[in-house]
């Protein structure tokens, strides 16, 4: 009957066949597992699409990352640069020496980047085929849990980004992996790799180890494990300890980090800041923040199904194969356990423990993706079962309906990403001004450039030569190097829009400027007040936008012919050295 046969393809448990149906067994976990790949494949390939559909293209975050490491390929490039050297410092020393070393194999950062995030879809979706199957032996359902999540993964720039936190996913699923599989060898590794490439995780990973020493039924734990067990889990804290303190030692260089007084006091941590984070409207702040809340935005809806996990679980006879589904089932909860503790930990610890979505956002996007898995595998085995009882021609309509809801199960979760003109999100940056980076790059390694145009969150990155400040890199974690950017941001807007070309020369001679890049449009108050990010710099952004405002026209307007040694469109670039001169004439 092919109703049946259809049901034991897609529902039949791998550990419930006999021996002499082992290659069948092995060819279902093959097909399956070939399956979750090759849309993981397929999705990595939309992505590598847009990455290199123009030759100036970078990723939004790679860019606080990127252009630092591209030193690797070429060790005179920014020179004594105050950004690029904060940048290093607070990059975990695993993530850098990925790039280094594929640098020495001459792939540039910038092209590493682009090319990484497939690398790590693929190896992530490989240990997310396996955990799901550690938990429930039925193969489809690691084809949905790893395909929900590759679709999550690519509604988010989390994984494209290529920065550290890229990493989470394949990590943390390697960890999980070999932890139910009792493989504490791997274990220990993986953990050494989270310290070194993305050292929050470390603490989640930890957490997990500690609560699975411990038998919690009946509401009182008592410890389930041997001696050596305990031994083995304080032999691993302290691995993770050794393998995240190189990371806190480096990054202590532009300490002190700032106290959560301190941010509540800065509009740097307020909605229009650099870093918005603090919110005057509760319920946005606890429940869909970006860095505050507790709901990150999980697509597709699909997912969202994995919440009826722990019902159905209860619920054997609507559900039979519920019975294949192992007591390991239980590390989703612990999980989302330790996450929600460190979630809260890093509220009552504001900033000590970096932002709280940090705990929550990734393992509930994997968590929710596996129990979906599970979930619809349930529904599925669940709708089979019944058309297979409706053998009656009365029941045939029945049966119809059943079948319509099968596939449009299946449709919905296969065709979901083409209703969105947004997948796959990648959050590239692409710039057309080619001519820009390259008159720069014909410049000395060594020129600094001013400017509070876009491009500045560009010219790292493309032309490789140092700027004063920038968005981009304007983070005000660590003040020892917030403060130098603070005033150099203040003396900036007040040295561009000054009427006197004095305030330009000592900006100038105070920092070795050596261009100074302005916006055609640098000069009115619309673009001035349109830089938000800006407002944090007073009182030289209210005086500065009020001047304007009153019709004062800035001294640097008189020299933007003479000074001029490049033009674009919208810009214009001014030779440092010129408006020292014009001064003096």
């Amino acid at each position: 009957m092919l109703v049946s046969r259809l049901h034991r393809f897609f529902t039949a448990p791998i550990d419930k066949l006999s021996a002499s149906e082992h290659l069948r067994t092995s060819t279902s976990v093959i097909f399956w597992f070939g399956l979750s790949l090759s849309f993981a494949f397929f999705y990595g390939i939309l992505g590598l699409l847009k990455a290199f559909k123009n030759e100036y293209v970078v990723q939004d975050d790679a860019r606080e990352y990127v252009f630092w490491m591209q030193r690797f390929i070429d060790p005179e490039l920014l020179p004594h640069d105050l950004i690029a050297d904060y940048f290093k410092s607070i990059t975990p020393p695993g993530f850098a020496t990925v790039y280094q070393l594929m640098a020495s194999l001459n792939i540039n950062p910038l092209l590493l980047s682009k090319i990484l995030p497939i690398v790590l879809s693929l190896i992530a979706t490989a240990y997310c085929f396996g955990v799901c199957l550690q938990i429930f032996p039925v193969p489809m359902a690691g084809f949905i849990a790893t395909f929900l999540l590759n679709q999550s993964l690519w509604f988010q720039d989390d994984l494209v980004s290529a920065t550290p936190r890229s990493f989470v996913y394949p990590l943390f699923l390697a960890f999980l992996y070999y932890m139910l599989r009792t493989s504490w060898l791997a274990v220990c590794v993986t953990l050494v790799l989270q310290g070194l490439i993305y050292p929050v995780f470390i603490f989640i990973s930890e957490g997990i180890l500690f609560l699975r020493l411990w038998n919690w039924k009946y509401c009182s734990p008592r410890l389930q494990q041997k001696h050596s067990s305990l031994l083995l889990c304080v032999a691993v804290l302290g691995l993770g300890f050794l393998a995240i303190l190189p990371y806190a030692l480096v990054s202590s260089e532009f300490s002190p980090v700032v106290t959560a007084t301190q941010a509540r006091a800065m509009p740097e941590f307020w909605p229009g800041g650099r870093h918005p984070f603090f919110d005057d409207n509760s319920w946005r702040f606890w429940l869909i923040g970006q860095h505050s809340g507790i709901l990150p935005p999980l697509l597709p809806p699909l997912i969202w199904v994995g919440l009826l996990l722990p019902i159905v679980l209860q619920n054997v006879s609507c559900f039979p194969l519920v019975k294949q589904v192992k007591s390991e089932v239980i590390v989703l909860s612990q999980i989302v356990l330790v996450s929600l503790c460190l979630f809260f930990a890093a509220h009552a610890l504001l900033l000590k423990l970096f932002f709280p979505s940090r705990y929550i956002s990734h393992t509930l996007r994997i968590v929710m993706a596996l129990a979906a898995g599970i979930m619809l595998t349930l529904i599925l085995d669940a709708l089979f079962r019944a058309c297979e009882k409706m053998t009656e021609s009365s029941l045939r309509r029945k049966r119809f309906w059943i079948l319509v809801l099968m596939v449009t199960l299946g449709a919905t979760l296969v065709l979901y990403p083409n209703f969105s003109n947004s997948f796959p999100k990648t959050n590239y940056r692409v710039s057309n001004e080619s001519g820009l980076y390259k008159f720069f790059q014909r410049q000395p390694k060594n020129i600094l450039i001013a400017t509070l145009s876009d491009e500045a969150n560009n010219i790292p990155t493309f032309a490789q030569r140092s700027i004063l400040v920038g968005k981009e890199y304007a983070l005000p974690f660590h003040l020892g190097y917030y403060r130098q950017i603070h005033q150099r941001s203040i003396d900036l807007i007040h040295a561009q829009y000054s009427d006197n070309l004095l305030a330009a020369r000592q900006l100038i001679q105070k920092y070795g400027i050596t261009f100074w890049l302005l916006d055609r449009a640098a000069f009115t108050p619309d673009y001035l007040s349109g830089k938000s990010w800006l407002r944090s710099f007073q009182p030289a952004f209210t005086e500065a936008l009020n001047s304007l405002e009153q019709g004062t026209v800035p001294a640097l307007v008189m020299l933007t012919k003479r000074c001029s040694v490049f033009e674009t469109k919208s810009m214009v670039v001014l030779e440092a050295d010129c408006i020292t001169h014009g001064l003096q004439q």
